[in-house]
């Protein structure tokens, strides 16, 4: 795994996730390949027909040339139509979006898996956070046992 949008568990709740593919120029994979990739402020966004990343960013690749690439274009996702439009159908309810996940590389191919969200309020964040202590405690206890 290249890297991971931690913000988005905390932030959301995930109902679905799809992954998808990313169009890329020739100095981007090598950037992404070396983790210099960041998916914590981007969205996705379904424009004309087509899936959008967008504020991601991809650091320019260190050995690069003047023909490096811009760090934060829109990036164009690749999924299938249907997925397309069941992603579509899915956001057109009302407080769902695509968030970004993880940013992976799959057999040489950067990937990012992309889930449908519904925003968490504070209380849903607290008690997130209240039984993940929980677990660890239990988890501290069971250790200290043995």
């Amino acid at each position: 795994m290249v890297t991971s949008n931690r913000r988005a568990f905390h932030d959301f709740h995930i109902i679905e996730s799809v992954e998808a593919g990313i169009v890329l120029t020739g100095t981007e994979i090598k950037s992404i390949r070396d983790g210099k990739a960041t998916i914590s402020e981007a969205y996705a966004r379904i424009e004309n027909g087509e899936l959008w990343l967008i504020g991601s960013n991809v650091a320019p690749y260190s050995h690069g040339n003047r023909a490096n690439h811009e760090p934060d274009r829109p990036r164009k996702l690749l999924v299938h139509r249907r997925e397309l439009e069941r992603l579509r159908a899915a956001i057109e309810q009302k407080g769902l979006t695509l968030v970004p996940l993880r940013l992976h590389l799959k057999q040489g191919r950067a990937k990012l898996d992309i889930g449908v969200a519904r925003g968490k309020k504070l209380y849903d964040k607290r008690t997130a956070d209240a039984d993940r202590q929980a677990r660890r405690d239990v988890e501290r206890a069971l250790r200290g046992r043995e």
